[in-house]
């Protein structure tokens, strides 16, 4: 028994044909090697743009951290500074008005003692 189609083998003869065609060997035209070796050179230059780019990305974005955290720590610094300056007039003011102080107790002793003789 067959199966087939009467048209069908005309259509797989068909098939068959362009197949042939389409896994013929050609050769490559004369500029494909040009146009690869260039579409080749421009993505490495795409490449190598994007990577620099990042990196002077990276390098600003350190760059401004670092700069946010000098500014920070020095701040921090300067008013510690200011503090400790503020902490000795403190102290120096303190001693003054100990003297002061005792001076005027042992006025008031010897007055004392003197008002009871």
């Amino acid at each position: 028994m067959d199966f087939e189609w009467p048209d069908q083998s005309e259509q797989i003869d068909e098939f068959e044909r362009e197949l042939k065609q389409a896994m013929e060997r050609r050769p490559a035209p004369p500029s494909l090697k040009r146009r690869i070796m260039q579409q080749r050179s421009v993505r490495r230059t795409e490449r190598v743009h994007t990577y620099t780019v990042w990196w002077q990305r990276l390098a600003a974005s350190l760059l401004i951290a670092g700069v946010i955290g000098g500014g920070f720590t020095w701040r921090q610094m300067d008013e510690r500074r200011k503090g400790e300056e503020a902490k000795q007039q403190v102290i120096t003011a303190l001693r003054i008005t100990n003297q002061v102080l005792n001076n005027m107790n042992r006025k008031l002793a010897d007055r004392d003692r003197a008002e009871s003789k």
